[in-house]
């Protein structure tokens, strides 16, 4: 064959087969018409929602509520063709609603309509980079505005992986779950070829990064059931993601940090003293109660970090043990499921770990303690002034006051040394928690007093290692809500309000990271007193059930209206076990009967 011909043959096969094709266009969101929950989707502040009414298509509709300074953006990051041209869109209602995209590498877009009560379509394009490889799509609506709807969001274009360019890897197969405990599931899946990478999904939460094909998720509430999918990751970007598999965690009992039944009753014993309430032996506290906080370990001076425990002496307590039948009386509670923990602190005890010497004393100390007895775990019950906040200490994700800084280290310590068995447990006043939300570090009164808001450093930090949030919802002022209202204690609003800022997260004055993210459900407790001589603050209990209802079903919420609905909402804590038998048993037999099993 000449060269000629042969030129000629080349030019013809090449018109023949064309240029390369471009890639197809796609729908690339995941999950745009919410009919898999929240899957894919990312809301800031915890407030979105899928719902069932009203919907534009299929069976169910996202909605998102703004509260405070949140506007309740809702978003997802999309894998897309640098390049190339893409399409908007999607349906909506409400007062104020913005759909866009961000990243885009060219010029980002949005746009926003008013349409509440109607349904209508917003639409918007634009064109990725030339090495743009992802977007972020998002809807928000707008602050201190009523919830938003969207509905049916697709965003159309080419499907990544064209010609000659990287491909995302295969979606994986075989997914399998679990329950190894009553809070860990574990997952394994079929290796995919050329993945570096796995992402895994569960039920809205953070997405969690693996490079084996397997994980064991933590963390999770007792006796419930969990939705998993996995994606395939490598450099061209993530798969699709698999088939869903769900699996249920065990019941509660037994050793572990998540050992606790699904609902659970805490309550302080009053171990070291007595008062007007009686003394309770260890071996008589009702089988009612789940976490037995020991009050409490006192420290020998409030900046030495040095904490020591003593049983109430007969002369104080009459009727008390002795040490050996104390330890055979715990030893017997932890046999049957129970959780005994030394409690630090108190409302005498103050304690300030503002040096390294300090924490490492408290470490020691406690840890002697915890020895000493045979205990699950450790409550940290600060109150006073134990912790405050230093000038310029704004960020609550980055303190920098020494007497915080050490108290995260020194718990983070206690945590390594015992292991994931360790209990650890919180009950700062709403002073120091909730408060935080209208000032941070500075007082309501005209005056600065650093102590508002100044547990959630400590909180935020310890967030994994925490077992349970119990705040004390008593002893306390107005507090604002979410809503914007200020809620006074004794009735089921406030402990609605002071719960859902815990589990939708809450805007946090003055501060740089502005909102402070969400709790799990299982490890929230609301605090309340057991009695009316036992604080101030005390809750009938018609209407601690309506709380209850409000938070966990959705019903009765009066005039307080919550960004969500937790039925793993771990339980309640009291002040105290002591308090409850002196008031006939009333607030441990209200728990009993509202979440009937719980104790057994």
């Amino acid at each position: 064959m000449s060269f000629t011909a042969a030129v000629a043959l080349a030019v013809a096969g090449f018109l023949a087969a064309g240029p390369p094709a471009a890639a197809a266009d796609a729908d690339l969101v995941l999950g745009g018409g919410f009919e898999t929950g929240l899957d894919g989707w990312s809301c800031s502040a915890g407030s979105g929602a899928v719902v069932t009414t009203p919907v534009h298509g299929g069976s169910s509709a996202l909605r998102a509520t703004p509260a405070g300074q949140d506007n309740a953006r809702c978003s997802q990051t999309v894998t897309v063709e640098p390049d190339s041209a893409y399409t908007l869109t999607a349906w909506v209602q409400g007062a104020y609603v913005y759909l866009g995209a961000s990243g885009t590498g060219t010029t980002d877009v949005s746009t926003w309509t008013q349409s509440a009560g109607v349904w209508k379509q917003l639409t918007t394009s634009f064109r990725t980079g030339p090495s743009t490889t992802s977007v972020t799509v998002y809807t928000h609506g707008w602050y201190g505005q009523p919830a938003h709807f969207t509905d049916d969001l697709t965003l159309v274009g080419p499907a990544p992986g064209g010609p000659g360019r990287p491909q995302p890897p295969a979606v994986p197969t075989g997914l399998s779950a679990s329950a190894t405990s009553s809070s860990a599931i574990s997952l394994s899946w079929t290796a995919v070829p050329g993945a570096t990478s796995y992402t895994v999904y569960r039920d809205g939460a953070a997405p969690l990064s693996v490079t084996a094909p397997s994980a064991t998720v933590t963390g999770l509430a007792a006796s419930t059931t969990y939705t998993f999918r996995v994606g395939a990751v490598n450099a061209a970007g993530e798969s699709a993601r698999s088939a869903p598999v769900s699996a249920t965690t065990t019941s509660g009992g037994g050793g572990g940090g998540g050992g606790l039944p699904a609902h659970a009753l805490v309550g302080y014993l009053h171990a070291s003293f007595a008062n007007g309430s009686g003394y309770v032996r260890m071996a008589d506290v009702p089988d009612s109660w789940d976490v037995i906080d020991l009050a409490f370990g006192e420290p020998t001076s409030v900046t030495s970090g040095d904490i020591r425990f003593r049983l109430c002496p007969v002369t104080e307590c009459p009727n008390a043990e002795s040490e050996a039948e104390f330890k055979a009386a715990v030893k017997a509670k932890q046999a049957a499921g129970k959780k005994v923990l030394i409690s630090i602190g108190g409302q005498n005890g103050q304690v300030q770990l503002g040096t390294t010497a300090a924490r490492d004393t408290f470490v020691s100390s406690v840890g002697k303690i915890i020895d000493e007895y045979g205990l699950d775990g450790l409550d940290i019950d600060f109150e006073g002034h134990s912790l405050s906040l230093a000038a310029g200490d704004t960020d609550f994700r980055a303190p920098t006051t020494p007497g915080i800084v050490n108290l995260i280290s020194a718990v983070k310590t206690l945590k390594a040394r015992y292991g994931p068995g360790f209990v650890l447990t919180m009950a700062p006043e709403t002073f120091f928690v909730q408060l935080g939300h209208q000032y941070y570090g500075s007082g309501p009164w005209g005056g600065q007093d650093p102590r508002a808001g100044a547990y959630l450093p400590v909180i935020h930090a310890l967030r994994d290692d925490l077992t349970l949030l119990h705040v004390q919802d008593y002893n306390s002022g107005p507090v604002m809500g979410l809503d914007n209202q200020y809620h006074s204690m004794g009735g089921a609003d406030f402990h609605i309000a002071m719960t859902d800022m815990l589990l939708t997260g809450f805007p946090v004055a003055g501060n740089t990271a502005r909102v402070f993210p969400p709790l799990r459900p299982d490890q929230i407790a609301i605090g309340l007193p057991a009695t009316p001589n036992a604080g101030n603050g005390h809750t009938p209990p018609a209407e601690v059930n309506k709380a209850l209802d409000c938070l966990t079903r959705k019903t009765n919420c009066g005039g307080y209206q919550t960004h969500g609905t937790w039925p793993a909402l771990r339980g309640l804590m009291t002040w105290s076990v002591n308090w409850d038998r002196f008031g006939g048993g009333e607030f441990s037999r209200n728990f009993d009967a509202y979440f009937p099993g719980a104790a057994s």
